[in-house]
């Protein structure tokens, strides 16, 4: 091989790793989801121009690219967070055993990350049926259809996407494709797929100490705290409040509003953004003290440092009002916390504002599970 061709494959091979690595951070980051798209910004960022196909990277080369920024960032984290998805696929594949579910996807394989959802298919003729298995069990979930065209064959698949601890996506086949193997769009070899007899000898081998039963019933009792949020929360929309200090309504409107206020502050910042929503959540239990109400209300399911922010919003506006007693303030100003603190109080006095247009309740809650599913 001439010295120029040498060069020529080096260089080739160099590209191709250049742009597996930058299409598998836009994947990590969740800038692009989709392989096709994430390796075409890649690579035009890598050359500034066009790329001959053959140089670029395949699906499986991102897809390991993804796990090293994986393994980097989350440590120890994924692996624990990899077994505890792996339990709550098990506990949703007996919830719908009825529907032959089988578990694809990174949390079969091992691939996942920040922000991996729980994939399985499911087979049956009636979506219903599926839903009404969810309803059934409390379970808050979203039908989408999707239409896919795949060689020159036009599909439509279904899937519910259910939030829970962790977000799931079921694909619902017809009944008769129970059998019926596709091909990994990563590998190109078919599928990998198990059931719930192999999803459990997988457990019983990678997990030697787990005691099944024990996890599948902690599984089962496992809370949502965002459906904890939104139980909390509903209720405010019936609080009718003091037309002087409450002009724009109910206090679930003056609570959205908050939210969106401190979305525009500071927008990764889930402790600061719950204790925007959730500040007034005593009100529906104890108007009297709603403060120490939504706190007991609440416990075991915020962080300390969002309990410490709704603790004293109240007091936060009796300093920004000038009548909140020297002692008082410098043992607020001594908090870590206390520039939010503000912060929260300053939104909280913004958000009075009637007839502005909100986030919805639903929506503001599937951020925040964005949020924690992205960065934990």
């Amino acid at each position: 091989m001439g010295l120029v061709s040498a060069q020529r494959l080096m260089s080739n091979g160099k590209l191709r790793q250049q742009i597996a690595w930058e299409a598998a951070r836009l994947m990590y980051e969740r800038v692009e989801s989709e392989y096709y798209r994430a390796k075409l910004k890649a690579a035009r960022r890598m050359t500034g121009g066009w790329v001959k196909p053959k140089d670029l990277p395949s699906n499986r080369e991102i897809r390991d690219e993804i796990q090293v920024f994986a393994r980097l960032y989350e440590g120890q984290h994924r692996l624990d967070n990899l077994r505890q998805m792996r339990i709550a696929a098990l506990h949703m594949m007996h919830l719908l055993r009825a529907f032959r579910p089988r578990l694809i996807g990174s949390t079969l394989t091992g691939h996942i990350r920040q922000g991996s959802d729980i994939d399985l298919h499911v087979f049956s003729d009636s979506v219903e049926a599926v839903t009404a298995a969810l309803e059934l069990e409390g379970l808050t979930y979203e039908v989408q259809r999707k239409q896919i065209r795949k060689q020159g064959i036009e599909r439509t698949y279904t899937h519910v996407h259910v939030a829970d601890r962790f977000p799931f996506e079921l694909t619902v086949y017809a009944e008769n494709l129970a059998h019926y193997v596709s091909r990994s769009s990563v590998t190109g070899k078919p599928i990998e797929r198990a059931s719930i007899a192999e999803l459990e000898a997988l457990l019983a081998k990678e997990y030697p100490d787990l005691k099944l039963d024990d996890a599948l019933a902690e599984a089962e009792n496992q809370v949502d705290r965002f459906q904890i949020y939104q139980m909390l929360l509903l209720p405010l929309e019936q609080v009718k409040q003091s037309p002087k200090y409450h002009p724009e309504g109910d206090a679930l409107y003056h609570s959205l509003q908050v939210f969106d206020l401190a979305t525009d502050e500071l927008p990764y910042d889930e402790e600061f953004l719950l204790a925007a929503l959730l500040h007034d959540v005593g009100k529906a239990i104890d108007p009297h003290d709603h403060v120490a109400a939504g706190l007991e209300a609440l416990e075991g399911f915020i962080t300390p440092r969002t309990a410490w922010l709704i603790e004293h919003h109240m007091e936060a506006h009796a300093l920004h009002d000038g009548t909140l007693g020297q002692r008082a303030r410098r043992r607020l100003a001594e908090s870590e916390f206390f520039e939010e603190l503000v912060l929260l109080a300053r939104c909280d006095r913004r958000g009075r504002t009637a007839g502005v247009a909100v986030t919805e309740l639903e929506d503001a809650l599937t951020y925040l599970r964005e949020l924690d599913g992205n960065w934990g």
